[in-house]
């Protein structure tokens, strides 16, 4: 940013389309941007200490690499279209490092889980964003953001459902929450970063960039609070009864995801302030934990927390590294967290149905609380529990990652308004449109948010002892409750189902059977177009007896091809039609198109004749209920198209394409035969493809005809 402004850069995609390939640096996309590159420059040197000796790591690099700049282009997006591009590619990239051990059934069908949730919903995304497009009257960001906002355009409804699809699946909102634990098959660098600034950040980001545009109404507050709190809540609940540390990180990433989004329904200050701080916070713990689990698994061989015990002595930074970090997700003082838990609580209190919110934030913040003190306390104090290896401390490029990020929790923490004030004020004055942010301090005084920071301690420690008691409490819930894991793999085998039965059906390995299906969906689609458009129809019949008698000829030739056994007559009968066809075109004033017509008759029935010499004999085997279904889909194909030109050619016929072209076909191209001109010249890349097509086409039949018949058949 320039002096508190944005910087924006633009540069023609496709214009006629108003799409820009373009830029915007404000406050909220500096935040993201320094987090992806921040962290991922850690991630970066703690993936060479974790796996640099892995025969794969440079095609890990690379999908890492190319993962960055995928999430560097979404935030940074000022376009529409490019931020979709973006989109994508961060679904694509992220599935290339969750399945990256290929050799792992279950990492590459995670991966697929993760893709196919996140690129379904983007597909919902890139709609909203069109109808977003045309609502606003370009794709714009800056210009959609800044302008009156789409609350009162006709197309706010599909709008808002379409770009809450792409967020909460983005974000893994209930009840898409499936995907993301499961994105743990990934290695622990990979881990560390898609769950802590990137990834599943995405979503709350989009929300986040929209809230000018799309929020303030009742259905964007109810909608947000509720999927955010209850994501928030069930996955802290989930966290408490994981085992695997991994795991159990996975499920807090869940809870932060969902209070962003609780938060970012409200419209006030104090709630956007807390929204925009926790994913901060979030993002300097859960990276450094992450790397700290990753240095557990190094040095002792295992993650399970029931197997972990007196770590400090043997690992005593990563011991420091994860005290710090869990300090600050427990939302004690004097780390970052704790400012963010009173902001959170702040903002509850502005937001609809306060005492809910509220109600849910303490619920998740406590068990929080109870799960910080797991992955704290567990592992490294305590009697030593023998570990599949003796326990050693991880080189120090594992180190650098967790210990930096942890201790700037603890720094940002005690300089909070120095160091974060201006990039957290710029984020909701410039990007979210607020008058001011809320102040980022240490020590706000005796009010609501610091009771309730102290019932959340009670309630957290109480958690903790009781932890035991709290599972037998419940796992009965918790199993009676349908899995959406397990609802993915029963959905993905109907569909599997459904695609052979499809196959079955229409791959039936006969011609006629492609074009019987081909025909009837054509006349369906037109017959639905004339239905619903209810045409004019003035039908003026000629009154030349030989155009005629041109159409009897041509009736004629169709007949003979339907009723003949010969393929000769067959070919004969087709020629007939399309010399009737051309005759049409001289008496509609279009002669060189007849020429055309007339030369590619010939050809093809001569080349047709030749290839039937080849061919055995035409035998009929079609039923008669064949028959009829045959005739009567060709009937109503027949029928709409006659309908269709006879409605457009009783309507007055817009010239702005033909004049054009009369206009500047001597003049681009230098040629006065305009269809000629048109074919060559200014749809020449299409008839390169059509002659590619052809030429494909007749290589295939040569092949097939050069092949020497088996003997007796």
């Amino acid at each position: 940013m320039v002096d508190g402004r944005p910087v924006l850069f633009a540069l023609d995609w496709a214009p006629s389309l108003g799409i820009s390939l373009a830029f915007m640096v404000d406050g909220l996309s500096l935040i993201f941007g320094l987090l992806i590159s921040g962290i991922g420059s850690l991630i970066f040197l703690y993936a060479t200490g974790y796996m640099g000796n892995h025969p794969q790591f440079g095609r890990f690099v690379l999908f890492l690499f190319a993962f960055m700049v995928s999430m560097l282009g979404l935030v940074l997006a000022r376009d529409l279209i490019t931020l979709f591009l973006f989109w994508e590619l961060t679904s694509i990239t992220s599935y290339l490092l969750i399945g990256f051990d290929h050799d792992n059934p279950r990492a590459r069908r995670n991966a697929l889980q993760a893709m196919l949730v996140t690129a379904g919903g983007g597909l919902a995304l890139l709609a909203g964003f069109i109808l977003m497009g045309t609502a606003a009257g370009g794709y714009d960001l800056a210009e959609i953001l800044t302008g009156p906002g789409l609350q009162d355009s006709s197309l706010y409804g599909p709008i808002l459902v379409l770009v809450l699809l792409g967020a909460f699946t983005k974000s893994a909102q209930f009840p898409f929450h499936f995907w993301l634990p499961n994105a743990m098959a990934a290695p622990t660098p990979v881990s560390a970063y898609l769950h802590s600034a990137t990834m599943v950040k995405a979503g709350v980001y989009l929300l986040a960039r929209l809230h000018p545009a799309l929020g303030g109404t009742m259905a964007w507050s109810v909608t947000l609070a509720t999927a955010g709190a209850v994501t928030a809540v069930l996955s802290s609940v989930l966290a408490m009864r994981q085992s695997d540390l991994k795991q159990a990180l996975a499920y807090t990433t869940l809870m932060a995801l969902g209070t962003i989004t609780m938060l970012l329904a409200g419209a006030h200050s104090y709630a956007l302030t807390a929204a925009v701080t926790f994913l901060i916070v979030h993002s300097l713990y859960k990276a450094s934990l992450f790397m700290v689990v990753g240095a557990v698994d190094h040095g002792t061989g295992t993650r399970e927390v029931e197997r972990l015990g007196g770590l400090g002595r043997a690992m005593p930074v990563t011991a420091a590294a994860a005290v710090l970090a869990c300090l600050s997700m427990a939302g004690l003082p004097p780390m970052i967290g704790w400012i963010g838990k009173e902001l959170i609580y702040a903002g509850a209190a502005t937001m609809t149905g306060a005492p809910l919110v509220i109600a849910a934030a303490v619920t998740a913040n406590a068990l929080m609380f109870a799960v910080a003190g797991i992955i704290a306390l567990r592992p490294f104090f305590g009697a030593p529990i023998a570990t599949p290896h003796v326990p050693h401390e991880a080189p120090w490029q594992m180190l650098a990652g967790p210990t930096v990020l942890a201790l700037g929790g603890l720094v940002v923490g005690v300089l909070a308004q120095p160091l974060l004030g201006s990039v957290v004020g710029s984020a909701l004055t410039g990007s979210l449109l607020q008058d001011r942010a809320a102040g980022l301090h240490l020590w706000a005084g005796f009010n609501e948010a610091f009771v309730l920071s102290i019932l959340t301690f009670a309630i957290g420690a109480m958690l903790y002892t009781m932890r035991d008691r709290f599972a037998t409490l419940v796992d009965p819930v918790l199993r009676s409750m349908p899995s959406l894991d397990a609802g993915w793999d029963s959905f993905l085998d109907w569909f599997r189902d459904l695609a052979a039965w499809q196959t079955r059906v229409l791959q039936t390995g006969r011609l006629t059977g492609y074009m019987l299906a081909v025909f009837a969906v054509t006349a369906l689609a037109l017959g639905a177009t004339i239905l619903h458009g209810r045409p004019v129809i003035m039908p003026e019949l000629p009154r030349s007896a030989f155009l005629w008698l041109t159409v009897g000829f041509t009736a004629a030739g169709a007949v003979v091809a339907l009723n003949t056994h010969s393929r000769i007559a067959a070919i004969a009968g087709i020629g007939t039609v399309g010399i009737g066809v051309a005759v049409i075109f001289i008496f509609a004033g279009a002669p060189d198109v007849a020429t055309t017509q007339l030369m590619v008759e010939t050809l093809s029935a001569v080349m047709f004749a030749i290839a039937a010499l080849r061919l055995p004999g035409l035998v009929e085997r079609r039923s008669r209920q064949r028959q009829l279904a045959h005739g009567a889909v060709a009937l109503a194909v027949g029928l709409c198209v006659t309908v269709m030109v006879l409605s457009v050619t009783a309507s007055p016929l817009d010239r702005t394409i033909t004049q054009y072209f009369e206009e500047n076909s001597y003049v681009l191209a230098h040629g006065l035969n305009i269809v000629n001109v048109v074919l060559v010249d200014f749809r020449a890349f299409d008839t390169f493809g059509e002659l590619i097509v052809v030429l494909l086409a007749s290589f295939g039949a040569y092949a097939v005809l050069k092949r020497k018949g088996r003997a007796g058949a």
